[in-house]
Formats: C-alpha cells, sequence, structure tokens
C-alpha cells in the first residue's frame, strides 16, 4: 500500500530563514501532501506570521492548508476573527491546539478568563463559525499535564466525537509508545486514523532542550549516536535519515502506511526518507 503523507511548518525568523522555508514547502508539495500545517510560537506568538503562511500556501497551491489555532494568549472574539478570516481566505482546515504556555508562566497552563480553555472548547466554538475540517493532537507518552492515559483517550475520543478527522501524535523515539497508543484508542472505539509524527533529528542539541520542555523521552542509545554529531552536519543529516528511515518502516510493517512530518522547514531530509521508502 502506498503511503500517504502530511507535512509542519514553522514561521521563520528572518528572511533568509523565510526564503528558504518557501523552496522547502515548494519542494515538499512534488509529493501531492495530504495537506500542510503551519504551527504558532509557544504562547500564541507569530499568531499574524502564521495566518499570512497559511493564507498563502492556499492562494498559490493546490494543496490542503491547515493553520494551527491555539487557546493561549488570546480571547474567544480575537479567535473567532481569525477564524473567520480563514474562512474568507479559503482555509477551512485547523490544527485544533490547547497550546503551551508562554514562556514568562514558567510551564504552568492558565486559561484565559475570556477565551477558549481546551482543545474540545476551541472546537466548540470554531463549530459555531463555519464548517471546519479539524485535526488534533495526540500524545504516544502520555500528554504532560494528564493525570493517566485513561484520560489521554477520553480526551481523544471526546475530539473525534466533536468532529476530528485525525489526530496526529506528538513526536517520539521508540514505536512501542505509537503502538500501545493505537491499540488503546482502538478499544476505546476511535476509528479516527492516529498518524505517526515523525521528526528527523536535525539539531540534537536543540530537540533534547524541546523534547525536556514537551517530556518526550530520548532512548540512551539515541544520545550517544547523535551528540556527537552536532557539529558534523553531513554525519548527522546522514544519521537522521538512517533513523527516520527505519523508523517508518518498522511502523509500515506494523500497518502504518500514514505519516506527519515535522520538517523543521527543511525539504532534503525530508526527500531522501521518502525515497528510501520506495
Amino acid at each position: 500500500m502506498p503511503i500517504e503523507l502530511s507535512f509542519e511548518f514553522f514561521p521563520p525568523k528572518n528572511a533568509e530563514a523565510e526564503n528558504k522555508m518557501w523552496q522547502a514547502i515548494g519542494e515538499l508539495a512534488e509529493l501531492k501532501p495530504n495537506f500542510i500545517s503551519v504551527t504558532y510560537g509557544a504562547g500564541g506568538t507569530t499568531r499574524d506570521y502564521t495566518c499570512d503562511i497559511a493564507k498563502r500556501i492556499a492562494a498559490e497551491t493546490s494543496i490542503n492548508t491547515a493553520a494551527h489555532l491555539t487557546c493561549v494568549g488570546a480571547t474567544r472574539a480575537e479567535i473567532d476573527t481569525i477564524a473567520r478570516n480563514y474562512i474568507a481566505a479559503g482555509v477551512n482546515h485547523i490544527v485544533a491546539l490547547r497550546g503551551d504556555p508562554p514562556k514568562e508562566a514558567n510551564g504552568e497552563y492558565i486559561p484565559n478568563k475570556d477565551g477558549y480553555a481546551y482543545a474540545t472548547d476551541l472546537m466548540r466554538g470554531l463549530k459555531e463559525i463555519g464548517d471546519f475540517e479539524f485535526t488534533v493532537a495526540a500524545f504516544p507518552e502520555k500528554h504532560p499535564e494528564s493525570h493517566s492515559f485513561e484520560q489521554d483517550i477520553e480526551v481523544l475520543k471526546s475530539k473525534e466525537d466533536l468532529g476530528a478527522a485525525r489526530a496526529i501524535t506528538q513526536y517520539f523515539f521508540k514505536d512501542e509508545y505509537y503502538l500501545r497508543l493505537r491499540d488503546r484508542a482502538d478499544k476505546a472505539g476511535i476509528k479516527m486514523p492516529i498518524i505517526p509524527g515523525i521528526i528527523p533529528i536535525g539539531n540534537f542539541a536543540q530537540l533534547k532542550k524541546f523534547s525536556a520542555m514537551c517530556k518526550t523521552s530520548i532512548p540512551t542509545g539515541l544520545d550517544e549516536k547523535f551528540t556527537p554529531l552536532d557539529d558534523n552536519h553531513d554525519e548527522r543529516d546522514k544519521a537522521a535519515i538512517e533513523f527516520a528511515t527505519e523508523q517508518c518502516l518498522d511502523l509500515r510493517k506494523e500497518g502504518v502506511n500514514i505519516f506527519h512530518f515535522y520538517t523543521m522547514n527543511r525539504s532534503d531530509l525530508i526527500k531522501q526518507i521518502y525515497n528510501n521508502l520506495g
């Protein structure tokens, strides 16, 4: 069975990075992904920039364009206005997320008293505005603030009941975490696809910092393999391609044929992984 792909990009910080992002989007569009998504920064930063990028992708390509929309740092009125602007621009696919707390919150999530508290609240509100396609998040190693895996599955089922078409997982480095999530979702009667999120390791030092924030575990062997390569970009990229390829091939053996790639705004690694998968 042929594989299906989707890709995530983030708003770049300068003109040079922006040019590279648009080049990567153009190159990965050739792989005919199911959709391309554009993220927010932590705490809802880059919101306007995210909107601009998503609108341009929708206007200049035929690709299903998904814009991340989070609850953090905005009132309901502000989010509703953004949603209406998306509809007007032809973007009706939303990645509905609670969102990460801003840096100044020291990791503590406090809902805006005039905003949407959680992703399920956001979805309910957006359904009153338009006919959105929803993609939601899932967590192979449990949401960092969840009390249990059971609570995670209950929330995921609620999202499906509200109309979510699919869930994309946080990235992971042990396939057993994803397979456990998939089995629990299936047992709970969840029918929507649970798509594994795959991240090629382009900068291991940076990845370790982010993984610590989102409580994603890094196997000791991976640390030992990649830490010495952070100053040897060619060898690091080669190892990143090799690891992600093996991960996808192993998941293929478990019946997985849909993958979501966290591209880090790079196309070269993704294209090579895709070619390796045949």
